[in-house]
């Protein structure tokens, strides 16, 4: 099995200026592997945990590649959980974002340029939710690439002014891509609910949501 081949996924769908849908974008078994590395990244040396913002738990839970993500720093290593440096950012990664853009109409010098160092990697639960927030804790404003594994759930994709209206809310299902950059890379989104039993048999998961969002830090050691 050849693993993210460069032909065409889903259709891509403009959802606003510089966010993009494209439904059904990872094939089943390219989505069981990935899951397959979700299970070796979450054993360490960096375990899953739920992040604390202000103090409170988040019902999400975390693991991430390249860089570790707290509120509201990137850093090498955990300070956060355990101490233990994060495991690298895989190469295939850096493949697949560049995908990502490619298939979503970006430009070959945005392609070329694209060189995504982290990843966080969420799980959500029947009962998880993520509110309204910027990805904002990067130096780089290069697109956000996100890949959605499991369960489906209600995206809600706002604007750049506040957590309110207006906003679109998208179900996005297993194997879905959402890129988002430009006027739109600063846009608060958040997931509303999870639809429990939804997940396609053979992606790998039998319940809850993997979500994968790869991301360009700006960051040097």
């Amino acid at each position: 099995m050849t693993l993210f081949p460069m032909d065409d996924g889903g259709s891509p769908r403009r959802i606003a200026n510089g966010a993009f849908l494209a439904p059904g974008w990872l094939a089943l078994d390219e989505q069981a592997w990935i899951v397959g590395e979700f299970r070796r990244w979450v054993a360490g040396p960096v375990p899953i945990r739920a992040a604390k913002v202000r103090g409170h738990e988040m019902s999400v839970r975390t693991v991430c590649l390249g860089w570790h993500w707290q509120p509201y720093e990137y850093t090498r290593d955990a300070t956060d959980v355990n101490g233990a440096r994060v495991l690298p950012f895989p190469d295939w990664m850096v493949r697949l974002g560049r995908r990502a853009l490619r298939e979503t109409g970006h430009s070959d010098a945005e392609v070329e340029a694209y060189a995504p160092d982290t990843a966080l990697v969420n799980y959500y639960d029947d009962v998880a939710r993520m509110g309204m927030h910027q990805d904002k804790d990067e130096r780089s404003l290069a697109p956000v690439v996100s890949l959605s594994i499991g369960d489906d759930c209600t995206f809600r994709f706002g604007n750049t002014e506040n957590r309110g209206k207006p906003y679109t809310d998208l179900r996005l299902c297993s194997g879905d891509l959402f890129v988002f950059g430009g006027a739109s890379r600063l846009a608060y989104h958040g997931i509303t609910r999870i639809h429990p039993h939804t997940a396609p048999e053979n992606c790998g998961l039998t319940t809850g949501r993997i979500n994968i969002t790869m991301r360009m830090t700006g960051l040097t050691d």
